[in-house]
């Protein structure tokens, strides 16, 4: 019986999810992206694989927008040794965030990278493909924030130099890399 009752919020949320993202899939400006989409998903998932796909893609929204990401974020920025008392406040609620708005050293700069996650590019890896590149550091890398379609990278201005020659035209999972500066600063 206790099972039901906690089962129950989460159930209701879930149904309410489908029932905004169905609408909201009605009423997409832009349906020749969503049939492009479609057709990927139909060659690259087995039929019979569609459903928990769908679930799977399902929980990683229902996941990325629970609280309880914020309080995981706020351990790890500790034992990067940051300073427990003023960002405690900011990491309420907005802890993804904080890292954000953090300020970059002096003569820091940040580039732009048209890769993201739907390339399956992630974190670790596009850390290690510029230490491997570049010839650098973990520790020379300021940030490193991946999006749907594309990345922001903050280093020393030096090695944002040495990232654009090096990087710029090369094959990053399958697709033609193009780095510059980014325009928001």
């Amino acid at each position: 019986m206790d099972n039901n009752s906690k089962s129950k919020p989460n159930e209701d949320l879930v149904i309410g999810t489908i029932q905004v993202l169905s609408g909201k899939t009605k009423a997409d400006p832009n349906p020749d992206e969503l049939e492009n989409l479609k057709k990927l998903i139909k060659k690259n998932v087995p039929f019979m694989l569609r459903g928990y796909f769908t679930a799977y893609l399902l929980r990683e929204i229902l996941q990325a927008n629970t609280p309880r990401r914020s309080t995981r974020a706020t351990p790890q920025s500790r034992s990067r040794g940051e300073s427990t008392t003023a960002p405690k406040k900011e990491a309420q609620g907005a802890a993804p965030r904080a890292r954000e708005e953090r300020p970059l050293p002096e003569g820091a700069r940040t580039l732009y990278l048209n890769i993201g996650k739907m390339k399956r590019l992630y974190t670790k890896e596009l850390s290690q493909i510029l230490q491997d590149e570049l010839s650098i550091e973990r520790e020379d890398i300021y940030s490193i924030r991946i999006h749907d379609k594309y990345s922001f990278i903050s280093m020393s201005e030096e090695n944002c130099e040495k990232a654009i020659a090096a990087l710029n035209g090369k094959e990053i999972k399958g697709r033609t890399a193009s780095i510059t500066y980014s325009n928001k600063e």
